[in-house]
Parts: structure tokens; C-alpha cells; sequence
């Protein structure tokens, strides 16, 4: 465990016990059922800090009735303080130490009821060893997913926590093993919800050590009601314009509806007023769709500077529906008016075979909304980065921008800063890392939209889309399968009468 080093006034010994109290704790919330009297533990130790976790939980569930077996990887005599404490504590209580190397499982037994992995957790920074893999496989078939409950101590060992990846050596496949349950301490790491993390880390639950401050903690965001006091609280603002006013370029007949969902999203979120601005041969199409949302003609760059010479006219979304030839027109005409832009789809798309042009006119007050495929065309040397939250890094800085890189796990990257959200729910305790049901047509340009929408209403350019994610997987979370883009905007009253 990297994060408990020295620096929190607490004695080290004192954290080790306090973690393994709440492993033990997590479980029997998550579990009921156990620990209890007759029931079996296989617990799995390695040679640093993570292993005295291990020995910790071994002798808290001896205390509870468990028959319990520790196998340890490595020399229990080498481990270092506190764990050389834990484990002397282990076998002063009566505990007894086997090598997991030599682990023999006793097949005319039942399965253990848990598997504790104790081995690196988030310390191992390589793949695994071979006769450690060996041995795990062995493990893997006697303590199977179905028939012993499974939990990691920090993340199961194996898996990269910067990055969520499996730490694979060249043409060598290592195991790592998949549970039920992961306890981590004080804050969540990127990879618990990055990657391979969410699969392999099962829920991931956050028991307290009183260090958050030398945790992770500061990388995820967690809104809280006082985050939407722009769109909760009018103050003294009387009048629609003070509000903000949302221009959203469309594209041509039977190309509207990506722009109208981003116009729904925008005056759902709060934007005082929204203008859906399209070509003449689009407005009766889009008129038969649209009531509270205006509509102007925008044939080319020449109409665009016009209407922009309306200075209520402050965030401007373009990309969705718009069409690749008409946002190589328009982009450039709307960033060069010095308002905040939104840049998703199309408008992103147009730019791929010369990304450089476009990252020469962006500034600080525009947002681009890419996934995985439109990141990959803008910056193709990071689509395949290690780290998702260093790649979207990277991109901000380099585009002078906030990056919003959605994905199941989206994050929002801005002036070298980077947060990651991973679902509508609290993700200190995320069952599922994003909302599969969030992968509908659509869903993106209603993002847009809500993103433009709180930035109209007084938001900053990388503020918002924090709070513009977190709404729209609250909203999807609260209609669960099912989902479709159009039910999003009429779901945040909702939302927010909770807030």
C-alpha cells in the first residue's frame, strides 16, 4: 500500500489494524453471512504491507469462529514494519504460516467460503512471477468465482492501479484473479474504475484510515448539492437573458435531430434561452419539432457573423448532426467570436486530417466532447496511451482546452488537471463503473447541450462539464434500461429537487 507512508501522524501499526478491521467490517456488510463459526478462510500474504493486511484479517476472522489458512508468497521472516508486527501477532495468536508455493488444496474438502488476496494489492508495479502465477491458477480452480467469495485487500494483485490494466509480461499470459469485493483505503485509485479494474475489482468499497489527504482522492470528484448553486439558485437574475442564451448549429433536412437534442439539454439544464440556428432548406423540419426553442437561419459563415453580432448570444454548440463540410465552415467563425464554445461529433471530425488547425484557435473558454473514436482521430498518438487519465492530460494541454473523453468512465481533463466520473452514483461505492444504458444514439449531444447550458447560466469552461457528467448519469441512472437520448432532458427536474 503506497499511500501509507509516513506523514499521517498515525502509527503505522495503528493503520494496519485499522485496515484490516475494515476489510473484515466490508465484509460482513456485504456478507452476512460471514464470517461465522465453521466456516473456512484461505487468506493469501505477500512480502510487504499488503501481506500484513493479510495477517491482520487472518487473525480478526480466527477471532470469529473461521478455520483459517494463511500461504504466504515470499519469506514471512523478511517482512518489513509494520507487517513483520501483524505477523507476529498472527502467530502468537496460534496462527500458522504455509508457503503458497507449496499450497496443496485438499480436494475431498469443500471450497474455502472466502478467499482473501492479500498478495501485492496496489504495490506491484510488473506482472507477477511465473511459479506465482502457476500457483494462483491452482487457486483460481480449487476457490472458484461461483463457490468462495472473493476479496482483494487494495486491488487484486495484478492489476495496474494507475492505469486499470492488467500487467501482462511479453507473450506471456499471467493470471489475475477476479472477486466479488475490493476494500481500499481512504480514496479511490484510477484502476479500480479504469480498464480491466471494474471487472477483476468486483464492488469496490473505501474503508476510512484518516489519510485521505496522502490518498487518490483529489483525482475523482464527488458532487455535492452546493456544486449546482449556478442552476439550483436564480439569485437576482429577473430576466431570460440573464440566464444565458445557447446558439446550436445544425445541419441540414433529416440531419436535426443531434442538434435539437443538444438544444433540449441546454434549456433543460437552465440556459435562459436556445436558439437552434440551421440551413433554410432545415427550418420547417425543424420547426415541427421544436416549440420553447427558437429557430434563425444559418446558411453559411456570412449568416453566422451576423447573428453573432447579438452579444446576448454567449456559448455556442456545434458538432452534432452538423455535417463535416458545414463545420469546416462555421468552427471558425464561431471560435474567432471570442465566445464559449462547444465542440462535439462533426465539429471535432472535420478537423482530424489537420488537428493542428484547430488546436490554433482554441482557448480556455472552449470545451471539446470526444469519445474514444473522435479522441483517437484528433490525437492519434494517445489513443492508445497505458493511462486513459493521462492520455486526456495531455490532450488538454496540448489543445489549450478542457477535454471531456467520454466513455464508461469519462474523464474531464483541463489546465494539466484531470477528474474522472464514473457513474450518477457515489463513487466511493460504485457497483458498476458507468451506465451501460448510457450507450444510446444521442446520448452525447444531449451532453453537449447540458454542458453549454451551465456554462450560459455562469459556469466556467472547465467547471461545468464536471457537474453537466454527473447530472446526465444521474438522470440516466434514475430511468435505468431502457434509455433513450430524448427521456435525459426531461429527467432533470427530477435530479435536481433532489439536489
Amino acid at each position: 500500500m503506497r499511500e501509507r507512508e509516513s506523514g499521517s501522524g498515525i502509527d503505522p501499526a495503528e493503520l494496519m489494524e485499522r485496515a484490516g478491521r475494515g476489510v473484515v467490517a466490508a465484509v460482513r456488510r456485504e456478507r452476512p453471512d460471514i464470517p461465522s463459526a465453521g466456516q473456512t478462510a484461505l487468506v493469501l500474504c505477500g512480502p510487504g504491507n499488503n501481506g500484513g493486511d493479510g495477517y491482520v484479517v487472518a487473525r480478526l476472522l480466527a477471532e470469529a469462529g473461521l478455520d483459517v489458512t494463511v500461504v504466504a508468497y515470499g519469506d514471512p521472516g523478511a517482512l518489513p514494519d509494520p507487517a513483520a508486527q501483524a505477523h507476529r501477532a498472527w502467530v502468537a495468536a496460534g496462527g500458522r504460516v504455509a508457503p503458497l508455493l507449496d499450497h496443496q488444496p485438499d480436494w475431498d474438502r469443500p471450497p474455502p467460503a472466502l478467499l482473501v488476496d492479500a498478495l501485492f494489492g496496489g504495490g506491484l508495479d510488473r506482472p507477477m512471477p511465473d511459479d506465482l502465477s502457476e500457483a494462483l491458477v491452482t487457486i483460481d480452480d480449487r476457490a472458484p468465482y461461483a463457490l468462495s467469495y472473493r476479496v482483494s485487500i487494495d486491488a487484486p494483485s495484478g492489476l495496474n492501479l494507475d492505469t486499470g490494466r492488467v500487467m501482462f509480461a511479453t507473450g506471456r499470459e499471467r493470471i489475475v484473479l477476479e472477486f466479488d469485493l475490493t476494500v481500499t483505503f481512504d480514496a479511490l485509485r484510477p484502476g479500480h474504475l479504469l480498464a480491466s479494474g471494474p471487472t477483476l475489482c468486483g464492488k469496490v468499497v473505501v474503508a476510512e484510515l484518516g489519510i485521505a489527504a496522502l490518498a487518490w482522492g483529489k483525482t475523482f470528484t464527488i458532487p455535492v448539492p452546493s456544486d449546482f448553486d449556478p442552476v439550483l439558485r436564480p439569485g437576482e437574475a429577473p430576466n431570460k437573458y440573464d440566464h444565458g442564451h445557447v446558439l446550436v448549429l445544425a445541419g441540414g433536412p433529416g440531419r436535426g435531430g443531434a442538434a435539437r437534442l443538444a438544444a433540449r439539454g441546454a434549456l433543460r439544464v437552465g440556459a435562459g434561452l436556445v436558439t437552434v440556428a440551421c440551413p433554410s432548406d432545415a427550418l420547417t423540419e425543424n420547426a415541427a419539432r421544436l416549440d420553447a426553442i427558437m429557430l434563425r437561419t444559418v446558411d453559411g459563415a456570412d449568416d453566422l457573423r451576423a447573428l453573432l453580432t447579438d452579444a446576448r448570444i454567449n456559448v455556442l454548440v456545434l458538432g452534432p448532426g452538423l455535417g463535416l463540410e458545414r463545420a469546416r465552415e462555421l468552427v471558425p467563425v464561431a471560435l474567432a467570436s471570442g465566445r464559449a464554445c462547444v465542440l462535439d461529433a462533426d465539429a471535432l471530425t472535420a478537423f482530424a486530417d489537420d488537428s493542428a488547425a484547430l488546436f490554433a484557435q482554441l482557448n480556455q473558454n472552449v470545451v471539446l466532447t470526444p469519445h474514444g473514436g473522435e479522441f483517437a482521430r484528433l490525437f492519434p498518438d494517445l489513443a492508445d496511451h497505458p493511462s486513459v487519465i493521462e492520455a486526456a492530460r495531455e490532450a488538454g494541454r496540448r489543445c489549450n482546452a478542457t477535454v471531456v473523453l467520454k466513455g464508461p468512465v469519462t474523464v474531464i481533463s483541463g489546465g494539466g488537471t484531470a477528474h474522472v466520473l464514473a457513474s450518477g452514483t457515489d463513487p466511493r461505492t460504485p457497483a458498476i463503473p458507468g451506465i451501460p444504458w448510457l450507450a444510446t444514439a444521442g446520448s452525447g449531444d444531449v451532453l453537449a447541450g447540458m454542458i453549454a447550458g451551465l456554462i450560459a447560466r455562469g459556469g466556467r469552461a472547465w467547471t461545468s462539464p464536471r457537474k453537466a457528467v454527473w447530472l446526465h448519469a444521474e438522470a440516466a441512472r434514475r430511468f435505468g434500461r431502457g434509455l433513450i437520448a430524448e427521456d435525459l432532458p426531461d429527467l432533470l427536474p427530477a435530479v435536481f429537487r433532489d439536489l
